[in-house]
C-alpha cells in the first residue's frame, strides 16, 4: 500500500467516526453496526453493473429493516471511493474530509431507506 492511500484511509476514518459521533443517540447506534469499507473506485464488475465509474459512495446490502426480508446474500455496508472522492476535490484535504462527510451521511440516509429526491431534500446530493 502507498503511503498516499494510508494517509486517505487515515483521515477518511478518522471523519466517519466523528460524523458517527455527531449522530443522535438511536441512530449513532444503529449506524455503529453498519460496516464502512474503503475501496480507491469501483471495481470493475461493478461498472459493469452499472455503478457510475467515478461514484463516490455506494450503499449495499438491504435497507434497515428489509434484512430480514432480503434476498441479497450480503450484509448491509457503505463502500468510499477515496481516489474517486480525491479527484472529485481536486486534493484539497478540507474540501476531501467535507465530503467524506456528506457521502458517508448520503450513503448512510439510503441505508436508512431514504431515495435520491430525499438526500437531496437534506442536501446530501
Amino acid at each position: 500500500m502507498s503511503s498516499h492511500w494510508e494517509h486517505l484511509e487515515k483521515i477518511a476514518l478518522a471523519e466517519v467516526e466523528a460524523t458517527l459521533a455527531e449522530l443522535p443517540a438511536p441512530l449513532r447506534e444503529r449506524a455503529a453496526q453498519l460496516p464502512v469499507t474503503f475501496e480507491p473506485k469501483p471495481n470493475a464488475s461493478l461498472v459493469a453493473e452499472g455503478i457510475e465509474a467515478d461514484s463516490l459512495g455506494l450503499f449495499t446490502g438491504p435497507a434497515f429493516g428489509d434484512e430480514e426480508h432480503s434476498a441479497s446474500p450480503l450484509p448491509p455496508q457503505i463502500i468510499l471511493y477515496l481516489e474517486n472522492l480525491w479527484d472529485f476535490t481536486e486534493g484539497d484535504e478540507e474540501v476531501f474530509l467535507e465530503e467524506v462527510h456528506t457521502t458517508y451521511l448520503h450513503e448512510l440516509g439510503h441505508y436508512l431507506g431514504l431515495d435520491e429526491d430525499d438526500l437531496f431534500e437534506r442536501g446530501l446530493e
